[in-house]
């Protein structure tokens, strides 16, 4: 689950790339939202980015090239990067440019389905929908051919029918929740905790197998610019709370647990653990206290 921010729209990056990179990999994919037409939806999806191999295989054509001719054996072989990126193999994670859409016949096949949840009263025809889209990848096989992902945007909307009805909405989750587990599908649901009362919001984040959140950074915190490196190119900040961790009682220990939101360029996501910059402006570390390998308090050829 993740935690939509009311000031501004950085849960939509990630549910573009979740669902996109799911259709790359021809995974079915169910789609529902509080819009009237949640196929219009589609159009928006970013396309995957081109190689880096590609990119650098310009360099590798020019066959005139006579200045440092010994470098070209640093570029690498390009027959191999035309073989592999004509191949039908996907990478197992693309990166995604927002600026490009999907290509159509990713999506205009029967593995995509669209539900509007605008005019429903209740929820129970999207949990049939749900029940009948996960009934095809029964985790009981033992071949499993495909996975299959349920992507719920603005769970909590306003614009439901059913908005007010809390309890109803806990024991869709609570069922959601059971079927995703005894199936081989993901599924990611999107929601505002401010429209909902803490109690409820409070209970949607403890069914969660994993809870993440996103929020907005004002454009010009000039104390915060200070505290963080690359503050100009932040557009927001993603939290984990919460990590799926089954069949155990152990729980998942991170090294960082808030992430930056760039827009490299403008048009590819990129999540980066937050770098606190040098204090007071200097070059060198951001703490007064040093430490050598041998773990003596003499200074030593190995202090960082």
């Amino acid at each position: 689950m993740i935690m939509e921010d009311a000031e501004a729209p950085h849960h939509m990056l990630l549910l573009r790339n979740l669902m996109s990179q799911g259709l790359v990999h021809k995974q079915p994919l169910l789609y529902a939202s509080a819009s009237r037409d949640p196929k219009g939806f589609l159009g928006t999806l970013p396309a995957p980015a081109p190689a880096k191999e590609d990119k650098s295989q310009d360099l590798t054509n020019e066959k005139d090239l006579r200045i440092a001719w010994q470098y070209k054996k640093y570029f690498g072989d390009p027959q191999s990067n035309i073989s592999s990126n004509n191949g039908a193999q996907h990478d197992y994670c693309n990166e995604f440019d927002l600026r490009k859409p999907l290509d159509r016949h990713f999506y205009s096949g029967m593995n995509v389905d669209c539900v509007s949840i605008q005019d429903s009263p209740n929820l129970a025809s999207l949990q049939d929908q749900c029940a009948k889209f996960l009934s095809q990848f029964s985790r009981s096989e033992a071949n499993i051919s495909s996975a299959g992902r349920i992507a719920i945007q603005s769970f909590c909307s306003p614009q439901c029918k059913y908005a007010n009805m809390e309890w109803h909405m806990l024991s869709f989750i609570r069922s959601l929740k059971g079927m995703a587990r005894s199936s081989n599908a993901v599924v990611v649901v999107t929601f505002p905790p401010s429209l909902v009362s803490p109690s409820c919001s409070k209970r949607l984040q403890h069914m969660a197998d994993t809870l993440l959140s996103v929020r907005a950074i004002p454009d010009e915190d000039k104390e915060m610019a200070k505290l963080l490196t690359g503050y100009q190119d932040m557009v927001g900040l993603l939290n984990i709370h919460k990590v799926a961790r089954l069949n155990t009682q152990v729980p998942v220990i991170l090294e960082a647990t808030t992430f930056s939101i760039k827009l490299q360029k403008r048009r590819y996501l990129v999540l980066e653990c937050l770098n606190q910059a040098p204090v007071d402006g200097s070059s060198g570390s951001s703490y007064n206290t040093s430490g050598s390998c041998s773990g003596s308090t003499k200074a030593g050829s190995l202090d960082f």
